[in-house]
């Protein structure tokens, strides 16, 4: 898989968050990789290890969002752009191996091809102030 479908099945990954307690998450992320075909073990391993590592970081994410997002909080956010805007954060807060344009750019991609007509301007929006 590319480095862009990689991160897009760890945004379906992500999503599930929203819909269901953490302790349920271990359950959602099993039905996750039976349902994802695509998904083979290396790909796999890599999506659930980035997963995990975000999910660690989410409470400092959201706090990082919340001060961020001016008018905004995490709980006003659709769910799509609060998803989207978690995954951009992590990887431009804490993941050394993705470049900041790169997390904001393939944010924006994500945000057009799964949230609203104005997400990809909100994303862009609120990740420019991480930049």
């Amino acid at each position: 898989m590319s480095r862009r479908e990689l991160r897009e099945q760890i945004f379906k990954l992500l999503f599930r968050v929203e819909f269901n307690k953490m302790e349920d998450m271990p359950e959602q992320e099993q039905l996750f990789f039976e349902d994802e075909e695509a998904a083979k073990d290396k790909d796999a391993a890599y999506i659930a290890d980035k997963y995990h590592r975000i999910c660690e970081k989410l409470p400092e994410i959201d706090s990082k969002l919340n001060e961020k997002a001016s008018g905004w909080d995490t709980g006003r956010m659709s769910k799509v752009d609060l998803t989207i805007l978690r995954l951009a954060v992590y990887e431009i807060c804490y993941d050394e191996d993705v470049p900041t344009g790169v997390a904001i750019n393939e944010a924006v991609e994500l945000a057009k091809k799964f949230g609203q007509d104005a997400s990809y301007g909100f994303v862009n929006g609120v990740l420019a102030k991480f930049a």
